[in-house]
């Protein structure tokens, strides 16, 4: 089987792993600190927070921009659970503001029409989400324009992007007020499990360092009273076990010394993809000028006869002959558990919609090799005209 996503493990990382484990500091040592100084320094970030995984770092950034209940929160369909399952956690309601077909990313003007509605009902967003998908970038200054003219703040998932850039600058640097990476397996990096939440406002990067690890500080200079002693912390919030380890940390900075090498080899793979595609009738992705995406996927569409696709025929086939392809994602909206909570069904976001009947994740990874990309093709090829 050749799988959609797979980690890029070598020896480096192994060495990195070995020196932690042999190092007497497993968690809350010093490969913490300088993974996150690594991070924040490539994508040019004044404050990075290691997070257990990306999910805990939405989390975070909702408390941290101060999502309770009463706020609304928006972000896009085409996500995983998680963008939405963010807010809930803080007990805020979720919207979702439909995608544009071209990137699959949240559509501007989309989001400035549901702004004005919402101007007028009273009901505008605390925060909004959006999320760069695939790894490509969000039209981040249009946003953040929107941002400033209604009040929200902006949080970006970019869990599918490390490394990515927008006009010339990484992703995350300028345009979001926070924005959170991932460290799964099958994205761009890995530390097994992980996240990075990263911000340029100091006292946001405080507040999520604190509740990062329980709202417990240790700092004398942070203490409501002077401390007997250095035995002494303060819980000042309530927060959350969602600590990345040593080990998990270690791993992450030799990864992320092979980040240009990963984005290469990625460019590289879907730049093949046009040309071993052709004539199959696939949407293919776009990346406009002035971006870079990161490449976490290469999502391509199954076209559309009479409103049907036969994506899930196809979907079977390609896995019988050995690929391992797979859907990104399910419109969040139509899940069963926020259709009870938001009333939404089919029809709330169309594009969404259209683009999920026909989506499907080809492989694309560091190490896919180019005969492995080719056989892709002719199964894809065979499944289609099956």
């Amino acid at each position: 089987m050749i799988p959609y996503a797979t980690q890029t493990i070598e020896e480096a990382d192994l060495a990195a792993v070995r020196a932690v484990l042999t190092s007497g500091w497993l968690t809350q040592g010093p490969a913490v600190p300088q993974f996150e100084q690594a991070f924040a320094q490539v994508h040019q970030m004044r404050h990075a927070c290691a997070v257990s995984n990306a999910t805990a770092g939405l989390h975070l950034a909702c408390l941290a921009l101060g999502v309770g209940p009463g706020d609304w929160v928006w972000t896009s369909p085409i996500s995983f659970v998680a963008s939405a399952n963010c807010a809930l956690y803080c007990g805020a309601q979720v919207d979702f503001v439909d995608v544009e077909l071209a990137t699959r990313n949240m559509s501007v003007a989309a989001l400035s029409e549901k702004l004005q509605q919402a101007k007028r009902l009273n009901k505008l967003p605390k925060v909004v989400i959006p999320v760069h998908f695939a790894g490509l970038s969000c039209d981040m200054a249009a946003l953040r324009a929107l941002a400033d003219e209604y009040g929200f703040a902006l949080l970006a998932d970019a869990s599918h992007a490390v490394g990515a850039s927008y006009r010339g600058q990484p992703v995350g640097s300028q345009w979001a007020d926070i924005s959170v990476f991932s460290f799964h397996p099958v994205k761009i990096i890995t530390t097994g499990e992980g996240g990075m939440v990263a911000t340029n406002d100091a006292k946001l990067a405080a507040k999520l360092e604190l509740l990062r690890s329980h709202g417990i500080t240790r700092s004398a200079a942070l203490m409501e009273a002077p401390p007997e002693g250095p035995w002494v912390y303060e819980q000042q919030d309530l927060g959350f076990n969602y600590r990345l380890t040593d080990i998990q940390a270690a791993l992450g900075s030799a990864q992320l010394e092979r980040l240009a090498a990963f984005h290469a080899q990625r460019e590289a793979l879907a730049a093949n993809y046009p040309a071993l595609l052709a004539g199959l009738g696939l949407v293919l992705p776009e990346v406009p000028k002035g971006y870079r995406s990161s490449w976490h996927l290469y999502a391509v569409q199954v076209p559309e006869q009479n409103g049907q696709t036969d994506r899930a025929r196809v979907f079977h086939r390609l896995r019988e002959l050995g690929i391992g392809v797979n859907v990104h994602y399910i419109p969040i909206h139509l899940q069963p558990y926020q259709r009870r909570l938001g009333g939404f069904g089919p029809g709330y976001c169309p594009n969404a919609e259209t683009y999920y009947r026909g989506a499907l994740s080809l492989p694309l990874y560091p190490t896919l090799r180019p005969e492995q990309q080719q056989e892709v093709a002719h199964a894809l090829k065979q499944a289609i005209s099956a």
